[in-house]
């Protein structure tokens, strides 16, 4: 069976300052119900499931965004009944990445992308997110700095988001284990640092394909991509402070 993984722009765009319009949540969705991102401007972390496109912004509320909403860059498939593994008991999130890594290579394999919904009861989140900074060739980290809060939930029922990427696809997008949360009740949510993890159910989906959409107006070409920073992207996408 193929799985493609729709993407928009690439992770050396945004860490650059890439932060522009590239398509709309509208179009997003048309190529994917399950994935992660951010939008115009860099206003709040994304969290894709079910089909429909949440925003959680810099407080940690969430909602549904707007149809007409652009977006810079993200990474979406089609959810289908994959591999099922139970979790449980999970303090960390090393502990839990390490976990998906061992379930894809015995299963699938490191080569390839992958996405996994984990649904179910956590003891506590820490997570991020942040507000709009329209700027252009500002770096992410620079607006990180500027609008980026830390909050965590506590006892909590919901979703992780979880988009892998094989390291030598590095720079297209962030290699290994990224994660949004959107909570059980869609009123919560953000890019996660950590996670207590009590009870829960992952579904893994093999991504086998990628369609990849970039920017067409002539200013992303005045970008020169090969020059983001391996460290900045391990900083502001995997979590490492």
């Amino acid at each position: 069976m193929e799985n493609k993984m729709y993407q928009v722009s690439t992770l050396q765009a945004l860490i650059l300052g890439y932060t522009r319009k590239v398509v709309t949540v509208k179009k997003l969705l048309e190529n994917g119900d399950t994935g992660l991102g951010t939008f115009e401007g860099v206003d709040g972390e994304m969290i894709v499931t079910d089909g429909h496109c949440y925003c959680a912004a810099n407080d940690g509320s969430a909602k549904e965004a707007d149809p007409e909403t652009g977006v810079p860059f993200a990474s979406v498939t089609k959810m289908s009944e994959g591999r099922k593994i139970e979790l449980e008991n999970i303090s960390n999130i090393e502990d839990l990445k390490t976990k998906l890594d061992v379930t894809i290579e015995e299963n699938f394999g490191l080569n390839s992308m992958h996405v996994v919904k984990i649904s179910g009861s956590f003891i506590r989140i820490s997570a991020r997110s942040e507000a709009a900074y329209k700027a252009h060739h500002v770096s992410l980290k620079e607006i990180l700095q500027k609008s980026q809060k830390d909050f965590f939930f506590d006892n909590v029922e919901g979703t992780l988001v979880c988009v892998y990427y094989p390291d030598y696809m590095d720079g297209i997008n962030a290699p290994g284990w990224h994660l949004h949360f959107i909570s059980s009740d869609r009123t919560l949510g953000g890019h996660v640092f950590d996670v207590d993890l009590k009870k829960a159910q992952a579904n893994i989906n093999k991504i086998n394909r990628i369609e990849l959409q970039l920017p067409e107006e002539p200013v992303f070409d005045t970008y020169s991509l090969k020059h983001a920073s391996k460290d900045e992207i391990k900083e502001v996408e995997q979590g490492n402070k």
